[in-house]
């Protein structure tokens, strides 16, 4: 008898457009702050469609605003991944920032994608964007994914205008680094040979690090992989968040770890 086997179909895929640029975001997975950031994220890509404009570029959002959910984020990794189905993989791709998000909503598609990719943030004193522009970067960064990185305040600056055009024409960009220096050898000190024994005596003996939450919060960047920890002599337990609260059972109630001010203190 002769198996047969149902093959997926071949997926079409959409075909870059002259001088489109598509335009994606990285949300929260708390709708709240996703709803509060809406107007300020909405603000922002008008401001980078004008820059674009003024490039003789146009910006196409890669899926709609949900007039349901009150914003246009990306706020899951599944919702991120058919989001860029909508992408052409060759196409020049700007995730625009403007609040906290979470990376690995974005992540599997950046892997992927073989244009060029723009991270843009707002440089706002009262909103995230910029830090969440940061942890993206290093996301990308850890996972060996190329990408260029500009930000401004209002799309009028000439640097970041320049960036973007340059951006446009070659498909990269490349920040100033010549302030950057080595840091000078370590003098012998009392303290730097204590510091190399203490490394030493860890290596050796090694350590038990125990992790919750293993990229909390999307931050790909924050997991510091095995293979870079076990030859420092350090150790992951990776630790159950419900067996923690079932231990936690266990423990009379005046020896539980209460929270209060942000900081444990015992009862």
């Amino acid at each position: 008898m002769t198996a047969t086997y149902a093959f997926p179909a071949p997926v079409d895929l959409p075909q870059a457009e002259e001088k489109v640029v598509y335009l994606t975001t990285s949300g929260d997975l708390r709708e709240p702050a996703n709803v509060a950031g809406w107007a300020t994220q909405e603000a922002f890509e008008s401001v980078l469609a004008a820059a674009l404009g003024n490039e003789g570029w146009s910006v196409r959002r890669a899926f709609d605003v949900d007039p349901g959910r009150g914003h246009g984020f990306v706020t899951s990794q599944r919702h991120g991944i058919e989001t860029f189905r909508n992408i052409p993989p060759d196409a020049p791709v700007i995730v625009a920032t403007t609040i906290w998000q979470y990376s690995h909503h974005v992540l599997p598609g950046l892997r992927t994608h073989r244009g060029p990719i723009l991270t843009v943030a707002n440089f706002a004193p009262d909103w995230p964007g910029l830090v969440g522009l940061l942890n993206l970067n290093a996301s990308l960064t850890k996972a060996r994914v190329p990408y260029s990185t500009t930000w401004t305040v209002d799309g009028k600056d000439e640097w970041f205008l320049a960036c973007l055009r340059t951006w446009l024409e070659t498909g990269t960009l490349e920040h100033d680094t010549s302030h950057v220096r080595d840091l000078p050898a370590l003098p012998e000190t009392e303290e730097v040979r204590l510091g190399r024994a203490l490394a030493e005596q860890l290596r050796t003996e090694k350590a038990i690090m125990g992790v919750f939450d293993e990229g909390c919060m999307g931050m790909y960047n924050a997991i510091i992989d095995d293979e870079l920890l076990n030859p420092l002599g350090i150790y992951k337990e990776r630790l159950s968040q419900s067996e923690l609260w079932a231990q936690m059972q266990t423990v009379p109630d005046d020896e539980r770890v209460r929270w209060g001010s942000g900081s444990p203190t015992r009862a």
